[in-house]
């Protein structure tokens, strides 16, 4: 900590001695000057220890020692040091009456300490306080370094930070979310933030702001996040009072390590996007097999639930992108697998069917939807949704041009969003009573009937176990209670028996519609 009138005091070296103002002994020391001005506050900054002889003050009078005190008090000085057996043999009653009316610390210099002596004191514990702030900065930055570098996400590095300076810290990420806070219950208190970091979301990175909790009394200081003048993301470092030196090397050393964390993310994200545009186009040359093999761990959770395929599109970049941004975070938040390939103008995402990204993307909508019908054109910048039906790995083809459909008339209709299911409210069941259909789908699955009725198998149910479940091994498997391996092999048996690969989506649509029109007939819809 930097010195004080006490540690002065105490100082064996110095012999000073307190005459008024014991009570204000804690005040800081900022520098030791020393002046015979009649009116020296011209050239005080504050904080200073004023060294004095009173060579040209009447220091026995008390109205001149009065507004002499009041004047340096107003100007924010430590206190002040009189020399005595220069000037006056000793502190005029007059000069330590005013300073304890106006509550300013007065000590006595003696004769033999000259003020060189003090001001190097002063001096000395202004670089002690520097080198041990300095060195506590490192040890910080070296700290948050390998919390950083642990690979356990932003949890462990706001841990650290916040006990280096005695308070709380927060994450947010692009869209003003709380990502994590140190420790767990700041994280309330920097939800209630989020409208400040919108507000300095909007200035170019770097940018920074100190705001005031009036729930708490915390001092905070929200530290934007990003490089290239685009902002990432914020940091808020919550504290009872102003950071000293030590603190805030280790705010500055968080807010490096975040950003450079975010880069590598941003880099990440690239070669995810990458790998991602990969798998898209395996699924819709219809190869889900090769596409599930390439998924592994990274998509392999969102190819085995009902997913859903989003085609975003903006005559601007940056709407996609806000568009995108908010999916992410909110995916993020519910810890949700996401696929987004930008394509140029568009951006094609597979988010988990009534999913928080799903939910996000529409809410976007409806709040971009404002009025709810807007002038087809109007806004350059706006972003046109179109959102398929559930799907799964083997039927991507037809979900992205369902989401291809429903954003031609989104587009035309002057929507934001527009879902395929708005495009097929009706329905084609009555159609399939028809006589013709009926015979088709008795001839079609007439083979794997007769298979099933020698008690070879369960074919057909297993068929539609499989269909209805777009293909997805575990999720077909577990409704049937049999073991994926089963499964397969049914589905083998199956096209041996139709002589047919359950690859090509018009056999997966013919054999749906003949277990659908099989239904309808039996009234088991």
């Amino acid at each position: 900590m930097p010195p004080t009138l006490a540690s002065l005091v105490q100082h064996s070296a110095l012999k000073l001695t307190v005459r008024a103002g014991a009570d204000r002994l804690a005040t800081p020391v900022r520098w030791a000057h020393a002046s015979e001005l009649a009116d020296p506050v011209p050239y005080m900054d504050g904080g200073e220890l004023l060294l004095v002889t009173a060579t040209n003050l009447d220091a026995r009078d008390p109205g001149t020692m009065r507004r002499y005190v009041q004047r340096l008090a107003g100007a924010g000085i430590a206190g002040i040091g009189f020399a005595v057996g220069v000037t006056y043999d000793e502190i005029p009653p007059a000069l330590v009456d005013a300073a304890e009316e106006a509550g300013l610390p007065l000590l006595e210099v003696p004769r033999r300490t000259p003020f060189l002596a003090i001001s190097k004191a002063v001096s000395a514990a202004i670089a002690a306080d520097q080198y041990r702030s300095v060195t506590a900065g490192f040890d910080a930055q070296r700290e948050l370094t390998r919390a950083a570098v642990a690979g356990d996400g932003p949890a462990e590095l706001l841990t650290r930070l916040a006990a280096h300076v005695d308070g709380w810290a927060a994450l947010y990420d692009s869209s003003g979310a709380v990502v994590a806070a140190a420790p767990d219950w700041a994280a309330r208190r920097a939800a209630r933030l989020t409208p400040e970091v919108e507000r300095l979301r909007d200035r170019p990175a770097p940018a920074s702001v100190v705001v005031g909790d009036s729930e708490s009394d915390d001092r905070v200081e929200l530290q934007s996040l990003g490089a290239g003048r685009r902002n990432r993301g914020a940091l808020a470092v919550g504290t009872g009072a102003a950071l000293g030196t030590a603190e805030r090397y280790a705010v500055h050393s968080a807010v490096a390590l975040l950003t450079l964390t975010t880069a590598r993310s941003r880099a990440l994200q690239g070669a995810e996007q990458r790998l991602g545009a990969a798998i898209l186009r395996m699924l819709l040359a219809g190869e889900s097999d090769h596409a599930r093999a390439v998924a592994g761990d990274l998509y392999g959770g969102l190819l085995d639930a009902p997913f859903r395929v989003l085609i975003a599109e903006s005559q601007a970049p940056a709407g996609t992108e806000l568009l995108a941004e908010a999916m992410e975070a909110a995916a993020s938040r519910s810890g949700e697998t996401l696929l987004m390939v930008p394509e140029g103008e568009r951006l094609v995402v597979l988010a988990v069917d009534g999913g928080a990204a799903v939910e996000t993307g529409a809410a976007h909508a409806r709040a971009a939807d404002d009025p709810p019908v807007r002038e087809p054109g109007a806004d350059d910048t706006a972003v046109v949704v179109g959102m398929s039906a559930p799907s799964g790995p083997i039927a991507v083809s037809a979900a992205y041009k369902q989401a291809e459909q429903a954003l031609s008339v989104a587009r035309r209709r002057g929507r934001t969003m527009v879902e395929h299911e708005e495009l097929a409210a009706g329905s084609v069941l009555p159609l399939l009573a028809d006589d013709a259909v009926r015979a088709f789908a008795d001839g079609m699955l007439r083979p794997l009937q007769e298979h099933d009725a020698k008690g070879r198998g369960d074919l057909v149910a297993s068929l539609r176990a499989w269909l209805a479940r777009h293909g997805q091994w575990d999720a077909a498997a577990s409704d049937l209670g049999v073991h994926r391996h089963t499964l397969r092999y049914r589905m083998r048996r199956v096209e041996e028996i139709l002589g047919r690969s359950l690859d090509d989506p018009d056999v997966r649509m013919e054999l749906w519609l003949a277990l659908k029109a099989t239904a309808v007939s039996s009234g088991a819809q």
